[in-house]
C-alpha cells in the first residue's frame, strides 16, 4: 500500500515540556508538494465522574480563549509518559475534584484536532466515588467544581454553555454506549 502523503522532511519549530509543533515538507500522491505544521502532544485522558445520575464539572479560566470554561476533569503527563491510562485518569480526578473512583472504565479514544495534532483522548467513566481532598497545581487555583444532574448538563451542550470539544466527545461516547 503507497503512503497517501510522503514525509519529504522534518524540522522542529517549537518545543516545551507540554508540546511540539513540527514542520514537515510533504509530497501527496498526485506528486505535488505543501506544508503540514503538526503538534506533537502527549496523550491525555478525559473522566466522566458519576454518581447517582450527577456528573462532576469542573471550570477554570482558558487563557487562550479568554473565557472560564466548563468541561470534565481531564489532563495529560506533564513530567512522566506512561502506558497506564487509568493511573493518569484516577491522578486527574484526584487533582482536580478530590474524587476518588472504585470502578475506572476505558470507554474509547478521541482525537481532539487530527488535521493539528497527533495528541489522543482516551475516555473513563469514574464511578463508586468518594471526596477527599483536591490536590490542584498552581495553574488550577481558580478551579471550581460542581455537580450536576444530566439533564442540566445536556441544557449546557443545547444552550451552548458547554463548548469543551473532548468533553462534548466523551459524554456523547458514553451516551451512545447506553453508559449515561
Amino acid at each position: 500500500m503507497t503512503e497517501e502523503i510522503t514525509t519529504l522532511s522534518s524540522r522542529i519549530a517549537y518545543e516545551n515540556r507540554w508540546l511540539r509543533v513540527r514542520e514537515d515538507r510533504i509530497r501527496r500522491r498526485d506528486g505535488s508538494d505543501g506544508l503540514y505544521g503538526v503538534v506533537e502532544r502527549s496523550d491525555f485522558v478525559v473522566v466522566v465522574p458519576l454518581q447517582d445520575g450527577r456528573i462532576t464539572l469542573v471550570e477554570q479560566y482558558r487563557y487562550p480563549i479568554r473565557a472560564r470554561q466548563w468541561e470534565l476533569p481531564m489532563g495529560t503527563w506533564e513530567e512522566q509518559h506512561g502506558p497506564d491510562l487509568a493511573t493518569l485518569a484516577a491522578a486527574e480526578l484526584r487533582e482536580e475534584t478530590g474524587l476518588v473512583a472504585a470502578s475506572l472504565r476505558h470507554a474509547g479514544q478521541i482525537f481532539q484536532g487530527a488535521g493539528i495534532s497527533n495528541q489522543r483522548g482516551h475516555v473513563f467513566l469514574a464511578t463508586g466515588l468518594t471526596q477527599g481532598a483536591h490536590e490542584r497545581e498552581v495553574s488550577e487555583q481558580d478551579l471550581i467544581c460542581r455537580d450536576f444532574s444530566l439533564a442540566e448538563i445536556e441544557a449546557m451542550v443545547r444552550d451552548n454553555v458547554l463548548q469543551d470539544a473532548p468533553s462534548l466527545a466523551a459524554l456523547g461516547m458514553l451516551r451512545m454506549q447506553s453508559l449515561l
